[in-house]
């Protein structure tokens, strides 16, 4: 995992894990509605994803403290099985997310998260929100 400033405009993390399931696995988890829904601290009834290059995504995220709060974006780039990239909409305006899916052979993969932020704080939150994206993920995909 690392954390690095891009410039003096935004903020670029770059997270990864490992999982012992094929790429196809985690890209089925990532881009099937009843899937993501299951794994992604989303609410009920609340996901909706297109995942082709400029279709739409919803959905609303519930913390771990109870808080809801909808996100909306597009997808600029899918390459399946094995890219997404994702625009989201934020106050502060788009930031985009990029999800990279390595196979590296005997049924493991690589997630990677990269996204530049325009704010620190934004970049915080981000980051966090991203690990525990990471981590659900990883959980959900063995069990699949």
């Amino acid at each position: 995992m690392s954390t690095t400033a891009d410039n003096e405009s935004g903020f670029t993390y770059t997270l990864t894990t490992e999982v012992d399931v094929p790429v196809a696995t985690v890209w089925t988890a990532w881009t099937e509605n009843p899937h993501y829904e299951a794994w992604s601290y989303s609410k009920p009834g609340s996901v909706e994803l297109d995942p082709v290059n400029g279709g739409l995504y919803t959905a609303t995220v519930v913390t771990p403290d109870g808080q809801e709060f909808p996100i909306t974006g597009r997808y600029i780039e899918v390459s399946e099985p094995d890219l997404l990239v994702m625009g989201m909409d934020t106050p502060g305006g788009e930031e985009v997310m990029r999800l990279d899916l390595d196979d590296l052979g005997g049924d493991r993969t690589r997630l990677t998260i990269t996204q530049t932020c325009a704010t620190q704080e934004e970049h915080d939150m981000a980051k966090q929100g991203s690990q525990m994206l990471l981590d659900s993920c990883a959980a959900y995909v063995a069990k699949m």
